[in-house]
């Protein structure tokens, strides 16, 4: 099972965060693992964008995968450190999208350098999510 902590400042549901994830695992066939979604706000999002990305401003949502999709789980039933998700509220107009997205980057999918897959299986869970 995908292992989902949710924290900082305006965090979502955590109930409906941990849902998205593991729908957004299971759409790409992952079915266990541990992410950290994160809420936090515009200086901190500016500040992780500046530096991890190059790119002045704030941003909605940050992905940092760790040991990826295809990593085999390590030993001792360690569960397999996927990465984190960093979202800021106040730049997101969409809350669920921006946890489907950030789970489907630290997965490994780019919409900036595939052909469209990214953006589809993204539109097919937010879909499936809203029932």
């Amino acid at each position: 099972m995908v292992d989902v902590e949710v924290f900082g400042e305006g965090a979502a549901d955590r109930d409906e965060v941990t849902r998205l994830c593991r729908l957004a695992a299971g759409g790409l066939g992952v079915s266990d693992g541990h992410v950290a979604v994160e809420f936090v706000g515009s200086a901190r999002i500016a500040e992780l964008n500046a530096r991890y990305r190059g790119k002045q401003g704030p941003t909605d949502v940050l992905s940092f995968p760790i040991d990826g999709a295809g990593a085999p789980a390590p030993p001792g039933g360690v569960p397999r450190e996927l990465g984190d998700i960093v979202i800021c509220p106040e730049h997101t107009t969409d809350v669920p999208e921006a946890v489907v997205h950030g789970m489907l980057h630290l997965l490994g999918m780019d919409h900036e350098q595939d052909s469209g897959e990214m953006l589809a299986l993204q539109g097919e869970l937010m879909q499936r999510a809203r029932g």
